[in-house]
């Protein structure tokens, strides 16, 4: 697995329905106690699932699983989207952690995780 830590300033629910439009998708809804719960039971069908992308987004308190049925290449469509350059997000094979502190953090809008 792989993360994509977006950097860049963009409007949270354009991302999002750029994505929804593209895949089906679940959210997993937290609070401050049931967040590492939900953390599990996100990972866990992400790794049960195919053609998955997984995402998490500053002050939303979901994680968003998206699926189709067949393989497409969401980056190139986000890229056409948003613009953006090298400068503008970060990849990383950490998911675990590091994609959500980021965002928690306030050093990214968004994490991205997908299967290489």
């Amino acid at each position: 697995m792989k993360s994509i830590i977006i950097t860049k300033w963009i409007e949270p629910y354009k991302l999002l329905e750029t994505i929804k439009s593209e895949y089906n998708f679940k959210d997993f809804t937290f609070d401050g106690i049931s967040k590492p719960i939900e953390k599990r039971k996100f990972f866990k069908e992400f790794e049960n699932s195919n053609n998955v992308i997984g995402l998490y987004m500053k002050n939303v308190n979901k994680y968003y699983l998206f699926t189709r049925e067949d393989s497409f290449d969401i980056w190139n469509k986000l890229v056409e989207v948003f613009g953006f350059n090298n400068e503008d997000f970060e990849l990383s094979d950490e998911v675990e952690n590091k994609p959500f502190d980021m965002v928690d953090l306030g050093k990214a809008e968004a994490s991205l995780i997908f299967k290489d």
